[in-house]
């Protein structure tokens, strides 16, 4: 895939969720934008403004309700589930606020899963995992349950998942959130170093000083974009 082409891109993207009676809540309103590779942008905007579901959408975990979606130059706005399913495993790395680790199962076997999902032999789904837990700083904790660990070291296992099928793009929805600021930070310099060596990152969050190690700063109001630079 050429450098200057676009991994996601968004064409006057709506979404709308339907409420009772009739009516519809407007989550997107018109959104275009594209993410190129090696961009580390931050998306903004207050409680309300479309910020996660913008991110469903670039993940390939919600579909438009009108507007055209992208991803590395195909159409995907017609895609079928299981079609996005495999975009999803195969290309984009998740990184949620909540961590979303599986809690009475080892690091080691949370930072495998994607690989079982993606067909990944078991001998090298072991050898992988613990390459993105040293390079994480983690993987003396490979063998711990999840939920015997802080919560700084289980965002690092799961940025150590979501790195773990080498994916086009990673997604991290408010990843600092439950954390401390002095941890925050410490998780941030990992995202910085990611997006050093190449990584396309794409953060959402509502914190400046989190939105302050990107390079680019989307912001939302009401479901659209007032400003992008």
């Amino acid at each position: 895939m050429p450098a200057n082409l676009p991994i996601i891109t968004l064409e006057n993207v709506i979404k709308r969720y339907p409420l009772v009676g009739g009516s519809y809540y407007q989550a997107l309103n018109g959104i275009t934008l594209s993410i190129k590779r090696g961009e580390f942008v931050a998306v903004m905007g207050p409680s309300g403004s479309g910020k996660s579901t913008l991110m469903h959408i670039m993940g390939a975990l919600d579909t438009p309700t009108s507007g055209k979606q992208f991803f590395k130059d195909k159409n995907i706005s017609t895609y079928t589930n299981d079609q996005l399913a495999e975009i999803r495993n195969k290309e984009i790395g998740f990184v949620f606020q909540s961590f979303n680790l599986l809690p009475r199962t080892t690091v080691l076997k949370n930072v495998e899963r994607p690989m079982v999902y993606g067909g990944v032999p078991p001998s090298e789904r072991t050898i992988r995992a613990m390459e993105m837990l040293t390079f994480m700083q983690i993987a003396e904790k490979a063998n711990n349950l999840s939920n015997t660990i802080s919560g700084g070291q289980i965002q690092r296992v799961a940025i150590a998942r979501a790195l773990v099928m080498n994916p086009s793009i990673v997604l991290a929805d408010e990843p600092t959130g439950n954390l401390d600021s002095k941890t925050a930070h410490e998780i941030m310099k990992y995202f910085k170093n990611l997006n050093d060596q190449g990584k396309t990152i794409v953060l959402i969050t509502h914190e400046d000083d989190v939105a302050g190690y990107a390079k680019r700063h989307i912001r939302l109001v009401d479901g659209k974009i007032v400003s992008d630079k």
